[in-house]
C-alpha cells in the first residue's frame, strides 16, 4: 500500500475544543478560590501574602491555554492541508497538545483541591499544620536537633557499609567450610528484616542499659540509635551487596582462582569493587530509608528534631513544629532521590 493509498487522519478539532475546555475550566477554577481567598483572608501581612500567591496562581493558569491554543491552531492547518504527511503530523501534534492542555488542567484542580482542603472550615487544617508563629519561633531549636538526627544518619550509614558487607560476604562463604558462617548469616538477615525496626530500638535503647553490659551499658542514647540503625539496616544492605556480587560473572572469579588467588583476594581485587559500583543506586535508596528512620529513635529519649517538634506541639496544642520536622526531611531526601534516578538512567543508558 502506498503512502497516498492510507487513510488521511481527521482534523483533530474535537480534541483541540476539549484542550480548550479543559485550561477554561482551570482558569475558571483558580480565579475562583484565588478571590475567595483573598477575601476571606484576615487584615494584615498574611492577607498581602496570600493575595500575592493568588495573583501569582491566577496569572500562572495562563499558561495551560498555551498547548490548547497550540491544538486549536494545528487542527487549523490540519483541516486546510493538502499534504497528507503534513496532515499526519499535524494530527499527532494536536492530539499530543491537547492531551497536555487537559494533564495540566488535571494537575491544577488538584492543587486547587489540596488548598481548598487545607483552607476549608475557616482555614482549621492551615492553623493545626502551617500556623506561621509557631513555625517561626519553633524552627531554631528543631533545625539544632535535626543535627542529631544528620550525625545519627551519617554514623549510622558508615558502619552499615562496612556491616552489611561482611555479612553479604558471610553469606556468600564458599564451600563446606563456610556453611556454619552462611548458616549464621543467613539467621541473622532474616530475623532482623523480620522484626519492625522500631522494636530494634526499643530493646536495644532499653535493654543494653538494663543488662549492665560492660561499655555497651555506658552509651548515650544517641549511640544506643546509631547501634540500632547499623543492626536493621546491615540486614537489608547485606542483601543489596549479595545482589551486586551475584551480578559478576562466574568467569571473572574462575580467571582469578586460575591466576592463584585466594578466595578472599579474588572478593576484595576482582567482585566487590564491581558489585559496589552496580550497587550504588540501591544503596542510596536503603540510606533515605535509613535517615527518614532517624525520626524513630524518639521512642528510646533521644532528643531528635520530631522529639523537638513534639515538645513544641505538646506546649502550643498545635502541629505545625512537626511539619517543620517533615519539611527538613524532604529537604535532604528528595535531591538524594532526584541522584538515584540519574544513576538509575545513567546505568539504563550504558546497558543500551
Amino acid at each position: 500500500m502506498t503512502a497516498t493509498a492510507q487513510p488521511v487522519p481527521t482534523p483533530g478539532r474535537g480534541a483541540a475544543l476539549a484542550g480548550l475546555a479543559a485550561a477554561t475550566v482551570a482558569t475558571v477554577a483558580t480565579w475562583s478560590v484565588a478571590a475567595v481567598l483573598f477575601e476571606a483572608a484576615s487584615p494584615g501581612v498574611w492577607r498581602w501574602v496570600l493575595g500575592a500567591a493568588a495573583l501569582l496562581g491566577a496569572a500562572a493558569v495562563l499558561l495551560v491555554y498555551r498547548p490548547a491554543l497550540d491544538a486549536w491552531r494545528c487542527s487549523g492547518r490540519c483541516a486546510t492541508s493538502a499534504d497528507v504527511v503534513e496532515r499526519r503530523g499535524l494530527a499527532a501534534r494536536v492530539r499530543e497538545s491537547a492531551w497536555t492542555a487537559a494533564g495540566t488542567a488535571f494537575a491544577v484542580l488538584c492543587a486547587l483541591a489540596l488548598l481548598v482542603f487545607v483552607l476549608a472550615n475557616d482555614a482549621a487544617v492551615q492553623r493545626t499544620f502551617f500556623q506561621g508563629e509557631l513555625i517561626g519561633t519553633s524552627t531554631l531549636d528543631i533545625v539544632r536537633a535535626f543535627g542529631t538526627n544528620l550525625f545519627i544518619a551519617v554514623v549510622a550509614q558508615v558502619l552499615v557499609l562496612v556491616w552489611g558487607l561482611a555479612l553479604a560476604l558471610a553469606r556468600l562463604a564458599p564451600g563446606r567450610v563456610g556453611r556454619p558462617i552462611r548458616a549464621l548469616a543467613v539467621v541473622y538477615i532474616d530475623v532482623i528484616r523480620a522484626v519492625p525496626a522500631i522494636i530494634v530500638i526499643y530493646l536495644i535503647g532499653f535493654g543494653l542499659p538494663i543488662a549492665q553490659i560492660p561499655v555497651l551499658s555506658g552509651l548515650s542514647q544517641t549511640w544506643y540509635a546509631v547501634l540500632a540503625l547499623t543492626v536493621v539496616y546491615g540486614a537489608y544492605v547485606a542483601e543489596v551487596f549479595r545482589s551486586g556480587i551475584e551480578s559478576v560473572h562466574p568467569s571473572q572469579v574462575s580467571a582469578s582462582r586460575s591466576l592463584g588467588f585466594s578466595h578472599l583476594a579474588t572478593m576484595r581485587h576482582v567482585v566487590v569493587p564491581q558489585a559496589t559500583r552496580r550497587v550504588i543506586p540501591p544503596l542510596l535508596n536503603d540510606f533515605i530509608g535509613l535517615q527518614k528512620d532517624t525520626a524513630l529513635v524518639n521512642v528510646i529519649g533521644t532528643i531528635d528534631a520530631f522529639n523537638q517538634a513534639k515538645i513544641f506541639s505538646a506546649n502550643h496544642f498545635n502541629l505545625s513544629s512537626v511539619t517543620v520536622v517533615a519539611g527538613l526531611f524532604i529537604l535532604i531526601t528528595i535531591p538524594q532521590a532526584r541522584l538515584v534516578d540519574r544513576l538509575i538512567a545513567r546505568d539504563k543508558a550504558r546497558g543500551a
